[in-house]
């Protein structure tokens, strides 16, 4: 594509005046990864400023640098042309959408956001739509998936660039939907602003990254631009159960709204629930239809996603039998409350939890399975939101009757330090400190009774430890079978 017609996108306040067009082979915001004939875009970063190596990309073959506005200090380059913009974030995504033909418009994107549940509610659409005949993609967490091609995930949503060529990828591949999990990160820094929804779901909103965000008010409004910026042809499904979710629900005057609850009137309802330790009872009631619904995923925080899923999938017109059927029988998401096999008298569930309130759907789901006592394994990530540690270690705490307080993903922060951080919060005295990710495992699984409950929580399907100077394999459920090996 001629670079002319690329930068033609742009809402550009300045061209420089000695722009040559080029056929423009590439597009990048890392000046490493620059080739000949392509356009830099120069972001301003939270530790890094792209603006410093303008010089470095030019020297690698940019003809064209996308530089901010106010950055006056940028002079005209007699190898490059210079475009300054007012935020080249949205630059970035403009020219990496119209550079990979807009896919977004070629595939029926849906965008799931919210604190909970985002994972497990695409699982269950990607489920549901193949069961159905469709080609679901999805990107998330756990992974990039399509087709018969799976792609580690370095981000729940991944930067304009690689999520512009992955939907142009899945575009190849004939795929029918997209099932996208949108952090609140990725909507904040415009990767996903040239991207047409074709519809957004929202879970739920309780405190996550206000290292980040700095405030919750913050935080809803960058999930809540996500569904202000949909079109009168998109639709929007709703937890209106959530006190965020109904102010969303509020807001919206284009596409239209299916609402799910389980404690209020709703589109799509749960009620006269029942849980036992095999599978979770209730009635549903989906618009004019009322059914029994018996799921194998446990716990109250699950049935909200069934209900997502469900109104979703009524909406995008699948057949509502079908629909049934699909989501009663799915077994489980990875590291999402997933049941260890373990020839055990206790139960082992490995899950992503690291939030207060994740923890404490997942504490009260097991304890509505289980009389006996419920051991948990958790920690919290350095370099993130301080304010939740000693939230976390009070609800654990509180719901749990034992704690073991571990190392999560330290990073570059002090361990010990953020493992005194989460004990501010605790009131009792029904817990350890067993720093050693691997020991901390091994001990629990020591400790449990027959009936017991072994919860490891925080790192779900990661496989990795992230350290201040390296980063090692580390996968919850590997360790968990082979302290039990070791145990025989």
């Amino acid at each position: 594509m001629r670079a002319k017609e690329l930068i033609e996108s742009l809402d550009r306040r300045h061209l420089s005046s000695a722009f040559k067009d080029f056929k423009a082979e590439g597009i990048s915001c890392n000046s490493k990864e620059v080739s000949d004939n392509f356009i830099f875009v120069a972001i301003e970063g939270t530790h890094l400023d792209g603006h410093r190596f303008i010089d470095e990309a030019i020297s690698k073959g940019a003809k064209a640098v996308v530089v901010q506005s106010s950055k006056l200090e940028v002079q005209s380059s007699k190898k490059a042309s210079i475009i300054r913009v007012e935020d080249t974030r949205r630059a970035l995504a403009d020219l990496a959408a119209k550079f990979y033909g807009n896919p977004s418009w070629k595939i029926k994107v849906a965008g799931v956001t919210g604190t909970n549940g985002k994972t497990t509610i695409t699982y269950l659409i990607e489920e549901l739509l193949k069961k159905t005949g469709f080609m679901p993609a999805v990107i998330g967490t756990v992974n990039y998936r399509f087709k018969d091609k799976i792609i580690p995930s370095r981000n729940t949503t991944p930067g304009p660039l690689e999520l512009q060529s992955l939907l142009a990828d899945m575009v190849k591949e004939n795929a029918s939907h997209a099932i996208m999990e949108v952090s609140s990160h990725a909507i904040s820094q415009n990767r996903t602003r040239a991207i047409n929804f074709h519809s957004a779901i929202f879970t739920n909103l309780t405190q996550d990254h206000l290292d980040y965000h700095k405030t919750l008010e913050d935080y809803f409004l960058a999930k809540a631009k996500l569904f202000t910026g949909l079109s009168r042809m998109a639709f929007a499904v709703i937890n209106t159960d959530d006190k965020y979710g109904r102010r969303l629900a509020g807001m919206l005057k284009g596409p239209r709204i299916i609402t799910y609850a389980i404690d209020n009137d709703a589109d799509v309802r749960a009620y006269d629930i029942r849980f036992n330790i095999s599978h979770t009872e209730f009635r549903l009631k989906a618009f004019k239809e009322d059914m029994d619904f018996k799921t194998r995923l446990m716990g109250r925080h699950n049935i909200y996603n069934i209900l997502a899923a469900y109104a979703w999938a009524c909406e995008e017109r699948l057949p509502p039998a079908l629909i049934k059927s699909c989501l009663e029988k799915y077994n489980s998401v990875p590291g999402r409350l997933e049941k260890i096999k373990s020839g055990k008298s206790f139960s082992i569930f490995v899950d992503y939890a690291h939030t207060e309130d994740a923890l404490r759907n997942v504490i009260r789901a097991l304890r509505q399975i289980s009389a006996k006592k419920i051991i948990v394994v958790f920690g919290c990530g350095g370099e993130r939101d301080k304010t939740k540690r000693p939230k976390m270690g009070r609800v654990v705490s509180e719901l749990a009757d034992y704690a073991l307080i571990t190392n999560d993903n330290p990073r570059s922060e002090d361990p010990q330090k953020i493992i005194e951080d989460i004990v501010k919060g605790i009131k009792k005295d029904n817990y350890c400190i067993i720093p050693d990710r691997k020991a901390a495992i091994r001990k629990s699984l020591s400790l449990a009774k027959a009936q017991d409950i072994v919860l490891i929580a925080g790192k779900g399907h990661e496989d990795c430890q992230i350290l201040k100077d390296e980063t090692i394999h580390f996968n919850d459920r590997e360790v968990v079978r082979e302290c039990l090996a070791s145990m025989h």
